[in-house]
């Protein structure tokens, strides 16, 4: 099993063996990150990488997925876009006892 020395933006470097690492890669943009778990802190770094990184890791043995973007990316939307004052209402809203109701009827349609 190899090791390979990687970054924690705590720690600083660190060793971990290729097992300890994942490559992400997205179909729909080819855009690729790895992560870890830092050995130290115990926090998960996750870091861009170009073609030439993941290369290496997968030579190295490095665990590789695939995944897709959310669909709803893809989704029409219609209607104005929410905006603080909306965020505020309905904060107001959800703080009366009948906001469940209130809520409902406003979105009957």
């Amino acid at each position: 099993m190899a090791l390979i020395r990687a970054t924690c933006s705590d720690c600083g470097d660190v060793e971990l063996r290729s097992r300890d690492l994942r490559v992400r890669t997205c179909i729909d943009t080819s855009e690729a990150t790895y992560l870890f778990r830092c050995p130290v802190c115990r926090m998960i770094e996750v870091r861009a990488a170009e073609d030439h990184v993941v290369d290496v890791l997968l030579a190295a043995g490095v665990h590789s997925e695939d995944w897709l973007l959310p669909a709803e990316l893809h989704e029409v939307h219609h209607g104005e876009s929410i905006d603080h004052d909306d965020v505020l209402d309905f904060h107001h809203l959800l703080s009366t006892p009948d906001w469940y109701t209130t809520l409902t009827t406003m979105t009957d349609r």
